[in-house]
This record gives C-alpha cells, sequence and structure tokens, in this order.
C-alpha cells in the first residue's frame, strides 16, 4: 500500500476552513490560557488544586487520584489539559452572595446565558423557591429535610432521580441504594442522553457495557479508527496517544462530517518541542460522511475487507455467531446503495478498508456523532461487526472503545445508576437489602420528560447535571418540570436548570462540596475502566454553608428509611460504602481494600485481551445493520411560503471549544472561527444554493421552533449539513428517538435556514 493511498482526502466536501479558524488545534493558545490562569490571583489556589491527589472534573479521560494531579494511569506526567484548567477554575469562584437571589427575579434570573449563570460564581448556601413567589430565599436544612422526606413519602413510581458524572461512586451508590430501596427504579442519567447506545449494543454483543480498551492497550495499536468524536475539544488528554500512535508510524482515520481542525493538525504542550508550535498530523484519512449514515459507510468498509481478501473468516468461525448474516449483507449491499447513502467515495471506503486490514492492531472509538442518531444503535454494531471482521477484538493494541465524556458518567453506570440493571447487581443488591427489588420499568431520562409532561411524576432529586438544558425541546422540558411537585437541585454551580426548571411547589437547590473539596475520600471511573481514589480536601468558602453530597443523601435516606435496612446513617463513613460496593458490585472486588493499600485499578472483567467474552456462549454476537434511508423535509413542510428563500438542511448540535456539557465558558469557537453562540457553520455551496452569504443573519427554524438573527459561518462541514452550539438550539426541535437505548436524535435535525 502506497502512502499516496494511505492518505486520501475527502473527494466531495469541502475541506475549506475559513479566515478566522487557526492552521492547528491546541497550541501556543492553550500555553497562554494557562500562563493567564495560572498566573493570575487564582494562582495559588489553582495550583494546589492542579496538584492534588484527586481525578479531574472534566472529562473521562482526565487523570489524577493518588499517583498525583498531573499524573494518568500509566503514570505519564503533564497530562492536565486546558478543560480541566477550566472546570477548577469556575469551581474556585466566590460564593454568590444571597442578596444575588433575593433581590433579582426569576424572570431576570431566566435572562441570564449559561455562560452568565456558571459565572455567577459558587452556591452557597441552600435555598428555596416556593410555590406562587418569585425570589429564591434561604432556607434552613431543617425545612429541607422536612420537604424532602415528605416528598419522597409519594408513590414509588412517581419519585425520579437524575444525575450526571460530577459526583463520586460513593454518592452514586448512594443515591440508586436510597431509590431502589424506597422501590423506584427512575434512576435517570446524562448518559441517556449520549452513550446509551454504546452500552446497550456492547452488552448485546460483548457482554460488557464500557470500553474493552485500557490506556495501555492503546499504547500498542497501530490504527485508531475515530468516528462520530472530537478529542481535540473534549478530551485533549487523547490527543497526546493520537500523537505518539502517529509518531510511531501507526494510522488515525477521522470519521465526521466536519473538518475538524483539532483531528487535522494538533499542538499538544505535552509535546513541547515537536509539537506544541508546529502541530502534530493526526488524520491519516478524513472521511465526512452524511450525518447519520455512519452504518452504510462501515457497512462499505467491511465489503471492501471482504473484496480484498482482509476478512478474517477463522477468526470469525472460531469466536463470533451471526457472522454468516454479516457478511452476506456486506458482499449483496451494492456500492451504489452505500455511497448514495453515506456520501463518501469507494476509493475513499476502500482506502479506510485497505488501513484497518493491514494494520497489526486496530482500536475502534466513537462518541456522539454515533450514539445520538435515529439508529445508534445499529451505528454501534455496524463499528463492532467491522472489528470482528477484521479480527481486531480480544488481542494486544486492538477493541472497541466508546469515548465517554463527563469524568465519572461511566461510574455513576457502575454503581446502578440506571434503568437498565445488571442481573448480577440486582441479585446482590437484594440480598443486602433482604428484599426484592421493584420490577416496574423506571424512567430514562427522556422517558422522565415525557412521565412528567404527562403529568405522572411528583418528585424529584437532580443529582447534579442539567436535566433542563440537556434535554431538547426545551418549552416541553420547561413545562414538564413545572408539574412536578418537588425539585432538588444538588450542585456545586448555579446553571440554568435551576432557573428554567422550576417545580410547581418547591424549587430547593442544595449546595455541596465538589471533589476536591470533600472532608472524605472518594473513587471514581476513569472511560477506560481505571478506578481513581481522590484525598480528602477543604472548600476555599469558609463562610458558606454547603454540604458534602454523601452527608445529604444518607441523612435524607435515614429520614425517609429509618435503619431499614441498612444503617444509613453510618454510611457516611465512605470507607464503609466502599465495602458496600465491593461486596454488591462485579469487578470492584478491590474496592475492600482500597482505604488500606491506596492500590488504584482496572475493573475485573472489562479489559477483553483474549477472543474470550463474558457471554453464554463466550463468543460475540454479530447483527445484521439495516442501512438508514436518510431524508430531509421540503420548505413547504415547515409551514412556510414556497417561495421563502432558504435551504432544508440536517443539522448536527454541538459543543464549542471552551465548553463543558451545557456549561459555557466562552462565547466564541475559536478553531471553527464562530464568534458568538448565535452562528450556524455552513457549507459555502448550500449557503450559496440558497442565496445566502457569509455573515448574514437568517432564521434557522426546526420542527418545534426557530431562532432568529443567527449569523452565517462558512465552515469546513459537508454540503447538506450545518452545526449549532447546544444547549441553546435545543430550543427549536423534538428529536427522534432511538428506541432501544431512548437517546434523542441531536445529530441530525432538519432545519430550514432562510433569510
Amino acid at each position: 500500500m502506497d502512502s499516496t493511498q494511505q492518505n486520501v482526502q475527502p473527494i466531495s466536501p469541502s475541506n475549506e476552513k475559513n479566515e478566522a479558524t487557526p492552521a492547528i488545534g491546541g497550541g501556543l493558545p492553550v500555553i497562554e490560557y494557562w500562563a493567564e490562569h495560572t498566573l493570575s490571583l487564582e494562582g495559588p489556589k489553582l495550583w494546589k488544586t492542579l496538584l492534588h491527589n484527586s481525578a479531574c472534573l472534566s472529562c473521562s479521560w482526565g487523570t489524577g487520584g493518588q499517583k498525583g494531579g498531573f499524573t494518568n494511569e500509566e503514570g505519564e506526567k503533564l497530562q492536565r489539559c486546558m478543560k480541566s484548567v477550566e472546570s477548577i477554575s469556575a469551581e474556585l469562584k466566590p460564593a454568590v452572595p444571597m442578596q444575588v437571589f433575593e433581590q433579582r427575579s426569576i424572570d431576570q434570573l431566566q435572562q441570564l446565558t449559561s455562560m452568565e449563570a456558571d459565572q455567577l460564581g459558587r452556591l452557597g448556601y441552600p435555598m428555596i423557591l416556593r410555590e406562587k413567589t418569585s425570589y429564591y430565599e434561604r432556607v434552613s436544612w431543617e425545612e429541607i429535610y422536612q420537604i424532602a422526606e415528605a416528598a419522597f413519602r409519594k408513590q414509588p413510581e412517581r419519585v425520579a432521580s437524575y444525575s450526571s458524572g460530577r459526583s463520586s461512586n460513593e454518592a452514586a451508590f448512594l443515591l440508586q441504594l436510597m431509590m431502589r430501596t424506597l422501590g423506584s427504579n427512575n434512576l435517570a442519567d446524562c448518559s441517556d442522553l449520549c452513550h446509551a447506545p454504546s452500552t446497550t449494543g456492547l452488552n448485546k454483543m460483548f457482554g460488557t457495557r464500557t470500553s474493552i480498551v485500557s490506556l495501555e492497550n492503546l499504547k500498542k495499536a497501530d490504527c485508531v479508527v475515530l468516528a462520530g468524536s472530537n478529542p481535540s475539544y473534549n478530551q485533549p488528554r487523547l490527543m497526546n496517544e493520537l500523537i505518539k500512535l502517529r509518531d510511531r508510524g501507526g494510522k488515525v482515520i477521522i470519521i465526521n462530517p466536519i473538518m475538524e481542525i483539532g483531528l487535522v493538525k494538533f499542538g499538544s504542550p505535552a509535546f513541547p518541542v515537536k509539537s506544541l508550535i508546529p502541530g502534530s498530523e493526526i488524520a491519516s484519512l478524513y472521511l465526512q460522511p452524511i450525518p447519520g449514515s455512519d452504518t452504510a459507510l462501515f457497512v462499505g468498509i467491511q465489503k471492501s475487507l471482504i473484496e480484498q481478501g482482509l476478512a478474517q473468516e477463522n477468526y470469525l468461525c472460531a469466536y463470533t455467531e451471526g457472522w454468516e448474516a454479516v457478511v452476506e449483507q456486506a458482499i449483496s449491499t451494492s456500492w451504489e446503495t452505500i455511497t448514495a447513502t453515506c456520501g463518501v467515495s469507494q476509493p475513499e471506503i476502500e482506502a479506510a478498508a485497505t488501513i484497518i486490514g493491514t494494520s497489526k492492531g486496530v482500536v475502534f472509538a466513537w462518541a456522539m456523532g454515533i450514539t445520538q442518531q435515529k439508529n445508534s444503535v445499529d451505528n454501534v454494531y455496524s463499528i463492532a461487526n467491522t472489528a470482528l471482521l477484521s479480527g481486531n477484538v480480544g488481542k494486544e493494541g486492538a477493541g472497541v472503545m466508546p469515548v465517554r465524556g463527563h469524568s465519572n458518567v461511566q461510574g455513576f453506570g457502575s454503581m446502578g445508576v440506571t434503568v437498565d440493571l445488571k442481573k448480577e447487581i440486582q441479585k446482590t443488591l437484594e440480598a443486602l437489602l433482604g428484599r426484592s427489588l421493584s420490577s416496574v420499568k423506571g424512567y430514562n431520562t427522556r422517558s422522565l420528560i415525557e412521565a412528567a409532561d404527562a403529568g405522572k411524576v411528583d418528585t424529584l432529586i437532580c443529582l447534579g447535571g442539567n436535566l433542563y438544558g440537556a434535554n431538547p425541546d426545551s418549552a416541553q422540558a420547561k413545562r414538564a418540570l413545572g408539574n412536578i411537585d418537588t425539585i432538588i437541585y444538588v450542585a456545586t454551580k448555579p446553571n440554568l436548570g435551576h432557573f428554567h426548571g422550576l417545580a410547581k411547589v418547591n424549587t430547593i437547590v442544595i449546595p455541596v462540596l465538589n471533589r476536591f473539596e470533600n472532608p472524605y475520600k472518594t473513587t471514581v471511573e476513569s472511560g477506560n475502566n481505571f478506578v481513581r481514589f481522590n484525598d480528602p480536601g477543604e472548600t476555599h468558602l469558609k463562610d458558606a454553608d454547603l454540604i458534602p453530597e454523601v452527608m445529604f443523601l444518607t441523612e435524607l435516606a435515614h429520614r425517609i428509611h429509618g435503619n431499614d435496612p441498612v444503617d444509613w446513617r453510618r454510611l457516611q463513613d465512605t470507607k464503609y460504602v466502599r465495602q458496600l460496593i465491593a461486596q454488591t458490585i462485579p469487578g470492584f472486588e478491590k474496592m475492600a481494600a482500597i482505604d488500606e493499600t491506596n492500590e488504584e485499578f482496572t475493573i475485573g472483567g472489562r479489559i477483553i485481551s483474549e477472543p474470550h467474552f463474558p457471554t453464554p456462549s463466550g463468543k460475540a454476537t454479530m447483527f445484521i445493520t439495516p442501512l438508514p434511508t436518510l431524508s430531509l423535509p421540503t420548505v413547504k413542510e415547515f409551514g412556510v411560503p414556497e417561495s421563502t428563500q432558504g435551504i432544508v438542511v440536517a443539522l448536527m448540535t454541538g459543543r464549542s471549544y471552551s465548553q463543558h456539557n451545557t456549561v459555557v465558558y466562552k462565547i466564541d469557537d475559536k478553531y471553527r472561527g464562530m464568534p458568538h453562540r448565535n452562528c450556524i457553520l455552513m457549507n459555502q455551496s448550500d449557503a450559496e444554493q440558497a442565496g445566502l452569504h457569509a455573515h448574514q443573519r437568517v432564521t434557522v427554524q426546526g420542527n418545534v421552533g426557530k431562532l432568529e438573527q443567527v449569523e452565517v459561518i462558512y465552515g469546513s462541514v459537508r454540503p447538506g449539513s450545518a452545526l449549532m452550539f447546544y444547549p441553546e438550539v435545543n430550543v427549536i426541535f423534538h428529536p427522534e428517538i432511538e428506541t432501544r437505548s431512548g437517546t434523542p436524535a441531536y445529530k441530525r435535525v432538519p432545519v430550514l435556514v432562510h433569510a
């Protein structure tokens, strides 16, 4: 295979940057940001936190724990990124004076943007918004417990929780234990909106719900296929691994409808001489499919592997089931159908297949571009089918690796915060509690909103996160939450959910200590199944009235349940919680001794280095993946006059460069050349076809709303698609839902863009 074939560039989509886009991602601006913050007045506190033995607050690829704040699980140094500084800096702000909430009405607070809400500071005092009032007021802890106890005594199926990955494993375990003891399985989680299709698909195929690749194993790969993921924005530490892979002669195949500059070339501060200023080449091959067409693209790669004689039939026969139908689908599907569906040419697909088929070890990685689609579980199947067809599962330097977002979002699922509880955990929890768990199916995040909208939820506790802001169809989310009698928000910072997601009777905001402030030790789990152990810390908010979240949950559980079936107040000792985790959660047995050994560990049974799988047969199960039928509505279907000058495109919602989940740190996106949040990134040919031009202000209309005065920005997005920022764009669409996982299709939203 010659080098030109390995470096085929996209043929049809535009790959031209706009004038504001930098030449590389990362680079000197990252150093400038670090200097600005670490050399400022907040510098000493920032450095103290960065060096604290606790896991990074940002993504699940973060560092920290007992090896030190800058050190990863392999002992490598200089592994902090700008995202971690952003998140820590936000947590080091002073407490918001109570007068701010007492003097600003809800109407005024609702005018704040996400960034303005975050910049208010830390939540420092418990507060309540009562029925028919317009101002938050400070409230005593005793009244909070009285209101909460009464609220949790409602019928179990009318009590729900929602959570994010901000908290610890210990808090997650307590939350689900409290809810399941109550008789409720309504344990919605932010992962329902992102990687639920990954857990659904991987569980069906491999009998495991997480990445099967460790960091050590990733370092032995000589090819990474990265689909629908942008770690240059969201998990910068992963970029270091891609740089090292390219340095050792490996290949990186990027699959993304947008030509993200950080995935083309990235300058990492971890390699100051060879990478920081010149930048390191990342993509060996960059494919830009039509949004939502990834299944077709991977079936095409499978077809080419077979045609090139690179499919591993002996491997399939020995270690998989259902492979014959998958091979038959790939063979019988015509190239014309494949290329027309995905918009990627046959030569490009063949180049990808050649790289995959001739590499010694390939890791297939993906994120929300794959999972936030109407056919997202099929997308995951198609990626894993390709890995199996090429023999790249269950060997050194190979496997499948969903790239997780929030720092402990995977840990929450491991602790049982899910509506799809593993049978093994159900059995151990029932033994612990001495009773059967409820068999009533719980609400995931989308079904929770639908149930609340129908008046079926009385009480909701939110452990972190922004349920209002994370959900599509903002009007429905606001209306649904407004039907709930009591909502309790447990958080460290104010967010838009505290101002828009208001209960019918009582909205309570509980200020809690963050990960590096807790007075006790806690654990979190990385996206690659590594458990980190966090040291105790202290808060800079000396005059505030905060509480450790474990203390709040255990006291609430005690008020609801008494001493039945466990001594809830004893669970304020997180060491005891870890004993119960070791006893009830498979793979966490080493948690029992972690307080004595300080030994962080990789969760047992997760990393698959041999082609034997935790399925009934010991084999991986393969599934055929129907190609999606992709179409867009006509201009007329948006209810506007046929004479309207505009174009219908497939909109992808996404984060900006300086954003973490729904929290926005800066209004611009320098990587994409987008100067503010009210922009739409479009292909120049699409805009000109509609008679639009760069920087023109337009209306973007979805199926439930529209945004006006949106600025058109030309960018390297494939024709027929566009990008806008979440959560602001959530207001315009009610999404299609992937029925097996419950995840909304944020990455293919039909919208009309018109003058």
